[in-house]
């Protein structure tokens, strides 16, 4: 009987159809997208944390040189106003400080959580390409045994070979099966999963971060926020006013404590630039 030789470990039959090894590669390519959109998401949001800090800490902290000025020590005005500014910097702050805290327990652990599952899922896809390879293996061996003359030493292998094929066709096929019904459930899951803290945190009556939640917007494709359309623009909406609400009163607060009745904005302009004037024309700043 004549038989074409073939490597070993490439068997003629396709033990996977086309369709299978096509969804198995769908799903797949949706998790590793998914995976890299929560590491992506994961680090702006810390990024953006950070920065709201810097910022906050930073104005705090001009504040507090302003105070050890010599000038507050001689100027009674002077210290007042700098007192304000400092207890509103010492507010922003605070705001900003909750504001990171709640994002942090709402949206960062989520995220990391979510995100240590993916090593256990891509160690799971790894098996289950080993015992692919090790199915196509012992495949080829089958029909290596199979085109060979029967004779009573090759039908014993033959045998042989086909027992060792039955466990490990078994174990492949439980495994394409576990992964290609798991798979879509897990990427689905991250709806439910992060509903309630993108709601939390886009609900949150007292520390927002608009721009934060705009962000989270244009990754709601893999991730957060699975809201219907209309109702997450709404409740961006609410969160840009509560954010941009607070930050006015803190900073209303503080115009209310520096004004001077009596005093219009252009007055103290004219006087700001007949003071700039003044410094102008010592001879330490003049121009050669």
């Amino acid at each position: 009987m004549s038989w074409i030789p073939f490597k070993i470990g490439q068997p003629k039959k396709q033990i996977v159809p086309k369709t299978v090894e096509r969804d198995f590669e769908r799903e797949y390519g949706k998790l590793q997208q998914l995976e890299e959109q929560t590491k992506r998401l994961q680090k702006d949001m810390k990024k953006s944390t950070d920065a709201d800090l810097a910022m906050s800490k930073s104005a705090v902290k001009i504040s507090l040189d302003l105070l050890s000025n010599p000038l507050c020590e001689q100027d009674q005005d002077f210290l007042n106003m700098v007192t304000a500014l400092d207890t509103a910097m010492k507010r922003m702050d605070a705001f900003n400080q909750e504001k990171v805290n709640q994002i942090q327990k709402t949206v960062i652990e989520p995220l990391k959580k979510f995100g240590s599952v993916f090593p256990s899922l891509n160690m799971a896809v790894k098996r289950r390409e080993q015992a692919l390879q090790d199915y196509r293996r012992l495949q080829a061996k089958v029909e290596k045994y199979e085109e060979k003359e029967k004779t009573g030493p090759v039908l014993a292998k033959l045998h042989q070979a086909r027992e060792e094929l039955r466990p490990v066709r078994d174990d492949f096929e439980a495994k394409n099966k576990q992964l290609l019904d798991e798979m879509p459930r897990f990427y689905n899951s991250r709806l439910d999963y992060f509903q309630p803290s993108f709601e939390s945190l886009i609900r949150a009556q007292e520390t927002c971060d608009f721009p934060v939640l705009c962000h989270c917007s244009r990754t709601r494709s893999h991730l957060p926020c699975p809201l219907h359309p209309v109702a997450h623009r709404r409740q961006l909406q609410a969160a840009q006013v509560v954010y941009y609400s607070e930050m006015h009163k803190i900073f209303g607060d503080l115009t209310q404590q520096l004004a001077q009745p009596g005093r219009p904005d252009e007055q103290r302009e004219r006087e700001n630039e007949a003071r700039l004037s003044e410094l102008r024309a010592l001879s330490i700043v003049a121009d050669d």
